[in-house]
This record gives structure tokens, C-alpha cells and sequence, in this order.
């Protein structure tokens, strides 16, 4: 008789979830995804629906690897436009599958899973490319990649200044009091962008909010935001002034709008740094534009399930 797939909450992924454990998995998987075939990795681009009627998305992101062993499919949706301010712009699910038979074997809560390793692959990136001597660290946007961006940065990096921009003070508020450290809220990016030595974006913009003008010479950026190819969060004097960074070349020139309009020259794959096929340019000003990765929700799951069914075995 077959089982029930286990569902496993967000609560518990988030205890499951720790960036201690989860960046060494994610840099492998960045290195394997790199790799080609012999990295042992099958991820298509992901399958994209309008819900036009609401300004929604609905993106499905299957992947299996072969050296984790795990088969995955997320199922996200996005939406442009919220109808509550109570409602991430982001929801997601992973369905986790056995790999040798096709049973699905676990339903996860995707949204911890989206959150955390985006911000982790984030760090990976910002640890390659970011100068030695960097201090001010400047997040435009307060929503949950926000806020997990300032969690994973402020664990793994010192830095002496943190600077936040909301398009509005209250969220900007809201966001402090949930980052519980001390934050310089800026009342316009510019502001919170001059001088910073690394800067995340992680805004729902359709338009340009980081402009190159803005930004100091050998600044790191990881360009969360404008999924989708119309979209765009950086300005085309900083995309075609800068060295630029992808999780994955094919993904990144179809779906990321910062480079499909701008039409910049992409350096490398972060999996091509890790591997050492490719040069790290941190004396450079570098942009790792982050589309996300289905093996990332892969490993990610994989870990969050194992430790699940490891400590319901003891």
C-alpha cells in the first residue's frame, strides 16, 4: 500500500534550513549545474503562466540531481500587483519525488526554502566577489528577500554600516524592526546606495531604482528583483559599466530584464568561479544577477527532508 506524502510546514523548514549547513550544499550544486552533463544535473528553464486577468505568475521548476540523488518540482506563483499587504508577493510549494519509483514523497512549504537559498546563493556570490575591505552594506526593498538577504549577510559577513530604502518609511520601519540590528533607514536609494561597498535588490520594480551614477567604483550588487524580461532594476550605464555575474547563462539572458533590455555581455556563471574556470573580478564593480535555480530548491528540499525524516526517526 503507498503512503501518504509527508507535508512538511514552514516552521519546520525553517528549522531545517541553516546557512551553515545549506551554503557548502548549494556551492556544490552551483559547480555541478556548471559542470554540464557530467555535473549530473537536468534543470530546463522554467515554464512561465500569465495570469493576466490579476497580474499573477504561475512558474513551474522541475530538476533532478544525480549527485544528491533528488527529484524536485517547485510550483510558485508572483504576483505584481498584491490585493493585501498581509500576502508575500511570492508563494511556493516543492513537491519532492523518489527518484528510483516516481512517489512523491514529500509536500514542502517552498516559500523559507525560495527565501533562504536565494540569499544564500547571494552570499556565495557577494563572498567571491565583493572587496576584502568592504564595510557598508545597503538592501533596497523590505519584503521577505529583503529581510532574508540582511539574516544570511549579517551571519556570514561583518559589516560596520547597514543601510535599508522602502518605497515607503513604514515598510522601511517594519523591516528594522523584524532585522532586530542596528539599520540606517534612507530616505531615498540614492541615499542608501552612496558609498555602499555591497548592495542587494530585492524589489517587485519594473523600472530602474539602482542607477550606475549612484554607485562607487569596485561596489558588488546582487540584482534580486525584475524577473521577468520587460522588468528592470538596474540602469544601463551600471549593467554595461560593470562585470556581470549569473547563476545561469541560458536562464539569465531569457528571463532577466535587466539583461535582455540592456543587452549586456554576461562574464560567467557563479558555478564556473567556484569550479576555477572562471576569474573572480572583485577588484571590478560586479553584478550577480540572481534568476533562481530549480536545483537550488532541489538540494534545498533534499536537506530540509532528510533532517525532517532523521529526526522523526530518533
Amino acid at each position: 500500500m503507498a503512503t501518504k506524502p509527508a507535508y512538511i510546514a514552514a516552521d519546520v523548514v525553517e528549522k531545517y534550513l541553516g546557512y551553515t549547513t545549506l551554503i557548502p550544499l548549494l556551492e556544490r550544486a552551483l559547480i555541478n549545474f556548471s559542470s554540464g552533463r557530467e555535473g549530473g544535473v537536468v534543470q530546463p528553464i522554467r515554464t512561465i503562466v500569465p495570469v493576466s486577468k490579476h497580474k499573477g505568475f504561475l512558474g513551474v521548476m522541475p530538476a533532478y540531481s544525480a549527485a544528491d540523488d533528488a527529484l524536485t518540482t517547485k510550483v510558485v506563483t508572483f504576483y505584481e500587483n498584491k490585493t493585501s499587504s498581509e500576502l508575500p508577493s511570492h508563494q511556493a510549494t516543492v513537491l519532492l519525488f523518489d527518484p528510483t519509483n516516481g512517489i512523491l514523497k514529500a509536500v514542502i512549504d517552498g516559500k523559507v526554502i525560495t527565501d533562504k537559498r536565494t540569499a544564500a546563493v547571494s552570499t556565495i556570490a557577494t563572498k567571491l566577489l565583493k572587496s576584502p575591505h568592504a564595510e557598508v552594506l545597503c538592501i533596497l526593498g523590505s519584503g521577505a528577500q529583503a529581510l532574508s538577504h540582511y539574516q544570511a549577510f549579517t551571519q556570514q559577513f561583518s559589516f560596520t554600516e547597514i543601510r535599508i530604502w522602502s518605497r515607503t518609511r513604514e515598510n522601511a520601519e517594519r523591516f528594522a524592526e523584524a532585522a532586530g540590528g542596528k539599520i540606517r533607514i534612507c530616505s531615498t536609494p540614492q541615499e542608501a546606495v552612496t558609498g555602499a561597498d555591497v548592495i542587494v535588490t530585492a524589489t517587485m520594480s519594473t523600472k530602474p531604482v539602482l542607477f550606475g551614477d549612484w554607485v562607487k567604483p569596485g561596489a558588488h550588487i546582487n540584482a534580486i528583483g525584475a524577473c521577468r524580461p520587460d522588468w528592470r532594476e538596474l540602469d544601463d550605464t551600471l549593467m554595461k559599466n560593470s562585470v556581470l555575474y549569473v547563476d545561469s547563462k541560458e536562464a539569465a539572458a531569457k528571463e532577466s530584464g535587466d539583461i535582455v533590455i540592456s543587452q549586456a555581455a554576461i562574464k560567467a556563471e557563479i558555478g564556473e568561479i567556484l569550479k576555477g574556470t572562471q576569474p573572480a573580478l572583485s577588484d571590478k564593480t560586479t553584478i550577480f544577477k540572481s534568476v533562481g535555480m530549480a536545483i537550488e530548491d532541489t538540494v534545498s528540499a533534499k536537506l530540509v527532508y532528510d533532517s525532517w525524516t532523521k529526526n522523526n526517526e530518533n
